[in-house]
């Protein structure tokens, strides 16, 4: 069983690396970790942050190796949009909806593997309606609030990943830990701070540190608080990579062709 397995930046991969021998390596020009847990083998990318970058990172694994790959996660970190979700709670997405109109997907909707989100469900993931995918970091505790109409926690990939694994064929599922919480204005515009590549730039950081020294706590917090959720995130996933690949083949070979 193969899984591809994505993150957008290595803070949120770390404390699942940590717990195995990931060998670093180069995948259809991706940077790319890999390793085995039980009977899965996985590949894990970083295809940095946005939806642009995460969809083209995809589609270079894909386009080359989907008839490979048996399942796909969207993984990493998210903002909450309704009050009822804590840091550190892993999320599994019945549904993905984008902020950008795009013409392969009118309704901007994409939905999720019902087998993968059966799975989720099961190793203790709480599964719930959307994710929302934005364009750019959403700030303020108000835009959570108003964007709480439309799905319960934001982040920026999983749309463009779940669209490429539809593409290819590959059963996917978005999830994701909570690292900041619904009415928690984050502490600086970290859009500032992202490079073309989609990293965190740390002399951006120190610039916009300088600039307004009061969002310190509110940095420190907010790590504390993504170390949390990484770690919660790392600990389902090592279960959940376990039982995906514990189905019997044919369950996937079943889900690719439905999506293909």
């Amino acid at each position: 069983m193969r899984i591809l397995i994505t993150f957008a930046l290595e803070n949120e991969f770390a404390p699942w690396r940590a717990m195995h021998a990931f060998e670093k390596s180069r995948w259809c020009g991706e940077e790319a970790y890999f390793s085995e847990v039980g009977a899965a083998e996985l590949g894990v990318i970083l295809t940095g942050v946005g939806p642009r970058r995460a969809g083209l990172a995809a589609a270079n694994v894909m386009r080359s190796e989907s008839r490979s790959i048996d399942a796909c996660i969207s993984a990493g970190l998210a903002g909450a949009l309704k009050s009822e979700y804590r840091i550190g709670q892993v999320l599994a997405a019945r549904q993905v909806i984008s902020e950008a109109k795009r013409a392969e997907c009118p309704d901007r909707l994409i939905p999720g593997s019902e087998l993968l989100l059966s799975i989720a469900d099961r190793h203790g993931a709480t599964v719930v309606d959307r994710f929302y995918t934005a364009e750019r970091m959403v700030i303020s505790a108000n835009d959570k609030r108003r964007l709480g109409a439309e799905a319960d926690a934001v982040e920026m990939e999983s749309f463009e990943i779940l669209l490429e694994s539809r593409a290819f064929g590959v059963p996917a599922v978005a999830i994701r830990a909570i690292s900041d919480l619904v009415d928690e204005d984050l502490p600086l515009d970290l859009n500032r701070v992202l490079t073309g590549e989609g990293e965190i730039s740390v002399p951006r950081v120190l610039g916009q540190v300088a600039m307004s020294p009061a969002a310190i706590p509110g940095l420190i917090r907010l790590e504390k608080q993504s170390r949390t959720a990484a770690g919660d995130l790392a600990k389902f996933l090592d279960s959940y990579v376990l039982a995906v690949a514990a189905q019997p083949t044919a369950s996937f070979t079943t889900m690719a062709a439905a999506v293909r």
